[in-house]
């Protein structure tokens, strides 16, 4: 009776250590990452550097021709882009940013805030310091950041094949180099140009027109036959005539 007695206490001790760990493994995942932490839900009518870290993650979920706006306000374009977000991995598209959407975009994220699949490195093959373009540094390599997160949109939106990117930023010396346009996109930090793989060029262009990018240039388009090039230059200009684009 009394080792009856011992076992039960001792499975009982197990059992509450289990849920222990349990509770400290699912909060570090939920409100913990190397690169960004939400520490509210976040809805309609809030505002803030954490709406803004939001939008940034949300740019390539803005519906067909749209561009969402990085601004901090959340309003139904943001409401719209995240429930898009959240129906394409499986969330519940509430449009209410809480634990569930946080825990999937610290899933998506590495430590230095790009999306896992894209890097800066494959972004910028000119310099390492982001310098002598048509913009601050500071701003062709946050171009750059919203870049990637539209297309790691893409990226999924495709069954998550790899996206290869063959330039993005350049300098203006990097950019006469290859003989870009004097006003390329490439010098503001905004733009790549993918090549060929998994998926062919137009369907790449075919599907940016769903992931925020205001510029499309790809095959029948002068000196683009050979790749596809996305941006997000001011006001839509997309041209890939041998996709019917």
């Amino acid at each position: 009776m009394l080792k009856r007695a011992l076992r039960l206490v001792l499975s009982v001790v197990m059992l509450m250590a289990g849920l222990a760990a349990g509770s400290l493994a699912t909060a570090g995942t939920a409100h913990a990452d190397g690169c960004y932490t939400w520490n509210r839900t976040l809805s309609q009518g809030t505002s803030g550097a954490d709406v803004t870290q939001l939008q940034i993650r949300l740019s390539g979920y803005p519906g067909y021709g749209a561009v969402l706006a990085v601004d901090g306000e959340f309003g139904p374009a943001t409401a719209a882009a995240l429930k898009r977000f959240q129906s394409a991995y499986g969330l519940a598209a509430d449009g209410v940013a809480g634990p569930n959407t946080f825990s999937k975009l610290y899933a998506l994220q590495d430590d230095d805030c790009t999306p896992v699949h894209f890097d800066y490195a494959e972004l910028n093959r000119c310099n390492s310091t982001w310098s002598g373009g048509a913009v601050s540094a500071a701003t062709a390599k946050a171009n750059a950041l919203r870049t990637m997160w539209k297309l790691e949109a893409l990226r999924h939106a495709l069954g998550d094949q790899p996206i290869r990117v063959t330039s993005g930023f350049r300098s203006q010396s990097c950019n006469s180099a290859v003989g870009g346009a004097s006003n390329s996109r490439h010098l503001y930090g905004d733009a790549a140009d993918l090549g060929a793989g998994p998926h062919s060029l137009c369907t790449l262009a075919k599907q940016a027109r769903n992931h925020g990018f205001n510029g499309i240039l790809g095959p029948g388009y002068p000196g683009h036959n050979d790749h596809t090039h996305v941006d997000h230059r001011g006001s839509r200009f997309w041209s890939a005539s041998t996709c019917g684009i």
